[in-house]
């Protein structure tokens, strides 16, 4: 979904979202660093089928492919830093399905000293308002553990439904776990 006359890259970087508390703004290789950390903490691999990176390398690729996809010219992915005051607080993305079904899929990591703390929540209601209101998607999902009750209350904090349940899908280092998907229609926004 191209944005515009400008290039694709001048777009990218160009929007920052921004809510009461926080900052989500393009990723960039300047993150590295907290992006890393946020990998490696064992709480936020919990439920996390990526599972820790073996070094900061491995990292640097993911983020490097990060920003290679937020700067595609049919731009489909938009990965985000959710920051609060200037500091790191983790990670927020909007994966476009394809242009006929005006879908998308949302995904989030924020880092543990930052949970329950209404940021997951206001990140997701930011990213809901920009998927619907600029890029005009009529539904996004989003998945999650079946184990991981903290975002299945974010989920439906920000007026998600839950739509049904996978059964073992998610690699997870405890083994198969089933996912709940969820989803949001612009017109119940």
């Amino acid at each position: 979904m191209a944005l515009g006359k400008e290039t694709d890259e001048e777009v990218m970087n160009s929007i920052h979202l921004k809510s009461e508390r926080l900052h989500l703004k393009p990723i960039n290789i300047s993150d590295l660093e907290a992006i890393h950390e946020l990998h490696s903490l064992p709480e936020t691999d919990e439920f996390n089928a990526l599972g820790i990176p073996k070094n900061i390398e491995q990292t640097q690729a993911i983020v490097e492919q990060w920003i290679s996809e937020n700067q595609k010219e049919d731009n489909q992915i938009f990965t985000f830093t959710i920051t609060v005051k200037n500091q790191f607080v983790g990670l927020i993305a909007l994966n476009l399905g394809k242009e006929r079904y005006q879908n998308a899929e949302i995904w989030y990591k924020l880092h543990i000293d930052f949970w329950n703390k209404g940021y997951a929540t206001e990140a997701l209601k930011t990213i809901i308002n920009f998927g619907f209101n600029q890029l005009k998607l009529h539904r996004i999902g989003a998945g999650c553990a079946v184990g991981n009750i903290g975002s299945v209350r974010v989920l439906e904090k920000v007026g998600m439904t839950l739509e049904g349940r996978k059964r073992q899908n998610l690699p997870l280092k405890t083994g198969w776990s089933d996912n709940f998907e969820f989803a949001i229609l612009s017109s119940e926004l």
